[in-house]
């Protein structure tokens, strides 16, 4: 990896170094991942699910309303 960002950066292609600088600054990150195989997809998901709500109950002025919805949202599909 190091020496493909190497490359990269010393190739003067905009896009590659780009790339290449995001890749080394989040490189730590990037390996933790092989020793913990943790992501953030369900949170990414789950945020997902509640835009999605937010805009099928669009107009709707009652909070207590989109918390109930919330929960059963929740309920019903998500298993963590």
């Amino acid at each position: 990896m190091d020496e493909w960002v190497k490359q990269a950066i010393e190739s003067k292609i905009q896009p590659l170094v780009k790339m290449a600088s995001t890749i080394r600054a989040y490189k730590t990150y990037i390996l933790a991942w092989y020793d913990h195989y943790i992501t953030n997809g369900t949170i990414e998901g789950i945020n997902n699910k509640i835009k999605v709500l937010k805009r099928q109950i669009y107009g709707f002025r009652n909070e207590e309303y989109f918390t109930l919805r919330l929960y059963a949202l929740h309920d019903r599909r998500l298993r963590i």
